[in-house]
């Protein structure tokens, strides 16, 4: 008969081991028939306890699990830890190593910022198949039931804890690289950049002649800044002293940088000839401005927002 019960059970009984089928069937029928038995002494109509009874037991695929003892996870909690804690290992250096290691390559081999976006696309499939070969092995050790010696923990283990700190390392060493990047793409423009002349030699994006002086200068002002990121990260918390340097530096670069935009000197007046929408005075007028008030609202933000970390900080 296609009753509910019928088919409550032979949804449970599909994915229970063939030898046991008669014996979870009966003792399932019988848990069922005494439940809905329950039901309908107490007054309730039979069609109604049934259906009753059916939804309190729950999902049968559910219930065929507990009959058979298998686990409906990826990964149980006798390996978890040790997969998740494998995983953040090696997510945390895999991936950037790889996609750096391709960029590198990538850009000897000419491509300019199209190497930055290979590594990129590198360390993202890098990222993917660790998470699923990993996770797959995980799956098969928990799957197959091998026993697997780990080790027990002990205190020991704990981590220290933690201290508090006003200047994250990880905002320190993300203002270093892009400092060490700026630095390293004002001579990388120079030799290798995205335009070219008729002949195919590189045109640089900055005008050559501000070597002679305000590159140089800028570069100086950048390297400071990297030993201002270092030692702002020794002394582990905003002083006004700090903001004050930081103020310097920060006005040093920009108020130059504002200037040569604004007086078309920074962009390389070669680039006309190849851009043809820079061989137009407004065109070049409104790029020079949109740099100038990028930039000055970058260093606004961010003078605020250090003021603001600044008068957080507690005493010392």
């Amino acid at each position: 008969m296609n009753t509910l019960t019928n088919r409550y059970l032979a949804a449970t009984l599909r994915s229970v081991p063939a030898q046991r089928r008669d014996e979870i069937a009966t003792e399932l029928r019988a848990s069922i028939d005494d439940m809905i038995e329950g039901r309908t002494d107490g007054g309730a109509d039979p069609a109604t306890a049934e259906r009753e009874v059916l939804t309190e037991l729950g999902n049968p695929d559910l219930l065929a699990a507990r009959y058979a003892d298998r686990r409906l996870q990826l990964i149980g909690p006798t390996y978890y830890l040790v997969w998740l804690r494998l995983l953040k290992l090696l997510l945390s250096f895999i991936p950037a190593l790889a996609g750096t290691v391709v960029a590198i390559v990538t850009a000897t081999e000419g491509k300019g910022f199209g190497a930055i976006g290979t590594g990129i696309v590198v360390a993202l499939h890098v990222t993917v198949h660790i998470c699923f070969w990993l996770t797959l092995v995980f799956a098969l050790i928990e799957r197959s039931h091998t026993t697997v010696d780990l080790p027990e923990w002990t205190v020991d283990q704990l981590p220290d804890t933690p201290v508090r700190r006003g200047i994250p390392l990880a905002d320190t060493i993300a203002s270093v690289i892009m400092l060490v990047l700026t630095i390293g793409y004002l001579p990388f423009q120079h030799y290798q950049s995205w335009v070219h002349d008729t002949d195919g030699d590189n045109i640089p994006i900055l005008d050559p002649g501000l070597w002679s002086f305000w590159l140089p200068a800028l570069i100086v002002v950048l390297v400071a800044s990297v030993i201002f990121e270092v030692v702002k990260y020794r002394i582990g918390r905003w002083t006004w002293a700090l903001f004050g340097t930081k103020a310097l530096l920060d006005l040093a670069f920009t108020v130059p940088l504002v200037w040569l935009a604004l007086t078309d000197r920074l962009l390389n007046p070669a680039l006309g000839p190849r851009l043809s929408w820079l061989a137009e005075a407004d065109n070049r007028d409104s790029l020079g401005l949109a740099i100038a008030v990028g930039a000055a609202a970058i260093v606004v933000w961010d003078l605020v927002d250090t003021a603001r970390k600044t008068r957080q900080q507690p005493t010392a």
